[in-house]
C-alpha cells in the first residue's frame, strides 16, 4: 500500500543566510509544478492533431504568502538567490509511519511583490512570486522526485536523467 503524506509544517529561507526562517511568517508556499513542453503536430492529412511531450518542462513560478510585511525580502528583490522551502510531512500508512523532511531548493529571484486587501483587525497577506528559477530541486526524505537545471542541462525525474540522450546526441 502506498504511503500518504500530509504537510504539517512549512518554512521558507535564503540558503545561504543562517537565521532567515519564515517559519513564523508563512502561511503558504508552492513549490513549482512540473509541466512538460509539448510540441503539437496536425497534419492536413491526417485524422487527429498530437501533442508531442519534449523532454524540456516551461519556466517554474514558486511562490509563498506570509502574514504581515517581511521587510528582508526588500534585501535582494529582484536578484537571484538560493532559496529553500522546507515542508514537514506526515506519513500516514498502516502500522503508523513518522515524519518525512521535503526540501524544494530553488535558484531564482523573487520578481513580484504583492500584498493583499487587509484592515486594520488583521495581518495583512503578502504575496512573493519567483522568476528566473535556472535551478530547482524537490526531495522527499532521501528520496529525489525531481531536479532541473538549466545551466547543467539537466532534468532528472524520479533519479531518472530524462535529457542524458538528448545531450549525448549534442555531444555534449
Amino acid at each position: 500500500m502506498l504511503s500518504q503524506y500530509l504537510l504539517a509544517a512549512v518554512d521558507v529561507r535564503r540558503a545561504l543566510q543562517p537565521g532567515s526562517t519564515r517559519g513564523g511568517l508563512v502561511t503558504k508556499c508552492a513549490i513549482p509544478g512540473i509541466k512538460f513542453v509539448n510540441s503539437e503536430h496536425n497534419p492536413g492529412g491526417g485524422v487527429m492533431a498530437v501533442n508531442f511531450v519534449q523532454p524540456r518542462i516551461e519556466a517554474p513560478e514558486p511562490k509563498f504568502e506570509v502574514k504581515g510585511i517581511d521587510t528582508d525580502i526588500f534585501g535582494g528583490l529582484g536578484q537571484v538567490d538560493r532559496w529553500v522551502f522546507a515542508g514537514a510531512y506526515r506519513e500516514k500508512k498502516p502500522g503508523g509511519g513518522g515524519v518525512v523532511p521535503g526540501r524544494c531548493i530553488i535558484e531564482g529571484a523573487i520578481s513580484a511583490w504583492e500584498p493583499d486587501e487587509s484592515d486594520p483587525t488583521e495581518f495583512q497577506g503578502c504575496n512573493h512570486t519567483f522568476t528566473e528559477v535556472t535551478h530547482c530541486e524537490f526531495h522527499l526524505g532521501d528520496h529525489e522526485l525531481f531536479y532541473v537545471d538549466h545551466y547543467e542541462r539537466v532534468l532528472r525525474v524520479n533519479g531518472v536523467d530524462i535529457f542524458d540522450d538528448i545531450r549525448r546526441a549534442l555531444g555534449a
